[in-house]
């Protein structure tokens, strides 16, 4: 059962992965209410996905709906959880604890899903060797160290723009496996690297044209 898993989740289409925490949002506030079963058609009405898609969505996971009846609620919580790896601990840390920066490490929200941010680094000498809400902040040259203490992997890059590839970099060369990248950079790094681009730039852009073509 668990190497059909792993094969599914490699091979999940990555729009699929972006929806799965969407199902998995709203059937948790139906558990916490109790319901007991949700069809699909129910999930589409809420979400504005269309259901068939929902059906497709969750058939990766191989879980099946029954007819009139739906899906378990409190079983498709644990599935979904489970195969998002929500449960699992990934220690983290940030580089770069200006605002950004700071701000998640302040957010305690990312631990219920499994990210431990454990530590920050940063170039500006009134930041290091400062603590946000416990977590400590370290000169940037001070990674390759104390990973070994925390063994972090995954890296959340919250730099300047023009140092987006070089501190991309550093973190791989100290062994970090991942890079979650919130600079418009689009960093470069060898296959075995897992990078995730989040621009908040982006996302305004696209909220400034949607705004600017319905007036």
């Amino acid at each position: 059962m668990n190497e059909t898993k792993n094969t599914q989740r490699t091979m999940l289409p990555e729009p699929t992965l972006r929806r799965l925490p969407w199902y998995l949002a709203y059937v948790t506030m139906l558990d916490n209410l109790h319901v007991e079963h949700v069809s699909s058609t129910q999930i589409s009405k809420e979400l504005n996905v269309d259901a068939s898609q929902i059906a497709k969505d969750l058939s990766f996971l191989n879980i099946k709906g029954k007819t009139r009846i739906g899906y378990d609620v409190h079983k498709l919580v644990k599935e979904l959880t489970d195969f998002l790896g929500f449960k699992k601990k990934h220690n983290a840390v940030v580089i770069g604890a200006g605002n950004l920066g700071a701000a998640l490490m302040q957010d305690k929200g990312l631990s219920q899903y499994g990210l431990d941010i454990v530590a920050g680094f940063d170039v500006n000498p009134d930041l290091v060797g400062t603590t946000m809400c416990g977590i400590p902040v370290y000169g940037i040259d001070e990674l390759a160290q104390r990973q070994q203490e925390y063994n972090a992997s995954i890296a959340i890059l919250t730099v300047p723009v023009e140092h987006s590839q070089q501190m991309a970099n550093t973190a791989i060369d100290c062994g970090i496996k991942a890079i979650w990248n919130f600079t418009p950079f689009r960093i470069k790094a060898p296959d075995d690297i897992v990078i995730t681009n989040t621009s908040i730039y982006a996302h305004l852009a696209l909220i400034y044209n949607r705004m600017g073509t319905r007036k």
